[in-house]
């Protein structure tokens, strides 16, 4: 769990379970919002189900990385908390990769 700056352009967010998942996610948009340059890969290895508080949260944190032309990639999202996403639809919004390596690394062919 945590928030670390993987390199000066990319955050990784290891997110907490419910509840302190609203806390960290909060984090990560002040910190993107202050830095305009960043890219977020946020880690839902130990997640099992999302609040639609955090779903809200998850939702801001993409528009202003949007609005900054950065990007946001979900790694490790489990079968449970994936359905979560594909039945509000939001599957369609982010981008899911199998685990954080692999979302490391498409950031870098990005950039």
């Amino acid at each position: 769990m945590g928030i670390q700056n993987w390199s000066e352009d990319v955050v990784l967010v290891n997110l907490a379970k419910e509840p302190d998942m609203g806390e960290e996610l909060q984090t990560v948009i002040d910190m993107v919002s202050e830095h305009d340059n960043l890219d977020v890969v946020v880690d839902f290895m130990d997640v099992d189900v999302v609040t639609s508080s955090s779903i809200a949260k998850l939702l801001k944190l993409r528009k202003v990385l949007c609005d900054n032309g950065q990007n946001l990639v979900f790694s490790a999202v489990c079968p449970k908390t994936h359905s979560i996403f594909a039945v509000t639809g939001l599957d369609n919004v982010f981008q899911f990769v199998d685990d954080q390596f692999v979302a490391l690394a498409s950031l870098q062919l990005v950039n």
